[in-house]
């Protein structure tokens, strides 16, 4: 039924939800403790820090949490360093996999809801989770391209001066929604030559490239509400016929 359709799809959605907030904070509290390490090691002893030069972060980190210094020397101002780093390289590894964790979920449950969407160019699992969350939480703006690229802080407004005729970025709407656009945007400008062919078209013509860059997110944003909509009419349909 209909109605059962929208419970999976609401249920998918919170639990999408959910384990994006997990992510997210443990995102943050994994950058925290980076940080901490950097700003450690800035004001540890010279030769703790002439062993750590040149190494990429994680050789960095796998180094600190490998480390076996003498717990019972904490009074000594080098093991007490040592121990310091030892627990926030440990405290690090421990946030990285618990994100690598919910990732693999979240793309589970992301697969099963919209394959569709992630078949994209530069449309990774979290962007479409989000614009995913955002779609169905605000279903009475799907009804239009337009509506759903000012639910995502994309569309257009005047910002005309004299003989100058410009457009500036509608700040309201979804911001989470606006970052994972932005995302895509700055992914495909980096990887795809018709994006750089794009937004240097657009330069050329005379806009920043700020200005392109906000032409290009809201290009992605009907793209995206093209498919979204498609995959609602098709499972709609499916749920009439049954």
């Amino acid at each position: 039924s209909n109605r059962g359709g929208r419970i999976t799809s609401f249920k998918a959605d919170f639990f999408s939800s959910l384990l994006r907030v997990c992510r997210k904070t443990a995102v943050q509290a994994r950058r925290v403790a980076l940080q901490i390490i950097q700003t450690t090691i800035i004001c540890a002893p010279d030769r703790l820090r002439d062993l750590l030069r040149n190494m990429t972060r994680m050789q960095l980190i796998r180094t600190l949490a490998a480390w076996r210094p003498d717990l019972t020397g904490f009074r000594d101002v080098e093991e007490s360093y040592k121990i310091a780093l030892k627990s926030l390289a440990r405290r690090y590894l421990e946030l990285h996999d618990e994100v690598a964790d919910l990732d693999d979920m979240i793309e589970a449950i992301v697969t099963d809801l919209a394959r569709y969407l992630i078949a994209c160019s530069g449309i990774g699992f979290t962007s479409a989770a989000q614009l995913l969350l955002t779609a169905g939480d605000n279903p009475e703006r799907l009804r239009s391209e337009a509506s759903f690229a000012a639910l995502c802080g994309v569309s257009s407004v005047p910002a005309s001066s004299g003989k100058t005729t410009r457009h500036r970025l509608n700040r309201s709407g979804d911001r989470a929604a606006n970052s994972a656009l932005h995302i895509i945007a700055i992914g495909r400008l980096r990887l795809d030559s018709k994006t750089k062919e794009y937004v240097a078209r657009r330069i050329a013509q005379g806009h920043s490239k700020l200005e392109a860059i906000r032409c290009l997110k809201r290009y992605i944003a009907r793209e995206v509400f093209n498919i979204i909509a498609r995959r609602h009419k098709q499972i709609n349909q499916a749920q009439i016929a049954a």
